[in-house]
């Protein structure tokens, strides 16, 4: 099965940070992907997103419009919007610490 692509729109990339914008169409998915820096997301909507993983079965993640989360590097995995209405975070991740 063929989903469409999760559309990411990079807003901040500099020395220390890469925010990007990510919007989901019905349907529509990241693309398995391994996340190498640590990263904080920011729902802008409320409503569950699927995570698909390898090592497990998917699993319903609930989010709450302005309600982050943060992760450790290394998770590999794909995102799936299953709503019929768009959905939309924030992920923020941090390249390096505050400099000396």
């Amino acid at each position: 099965m063929t989903r469409p692509s999760a559309t990411p729109t990079v807003q901040v990339d500099d020395d220390r940070f890469r925010v990007t914008e990510w919007r989901f169409a019905p349907g529509a998915e990241t693309g398995w992907h391994t996340h190498e820096l640590p990263y904080v997301v920011v729902p802008q909507t409320t409503g569950t997103l699927t995570v698909e993983t390898t090592s497990a079965d998917p699993l319903a993640m609930d989010c709450t419009a302005g309600v982050s989360y943060s992760r450790e590097p290394g998770a590999h995995h794909n995102l799936v919007n299953d709503r019929d209405e768009p959905f939309t975070f924030v992920e923020i991740e941090a390249k390096a610490g505050p400099s000396a």
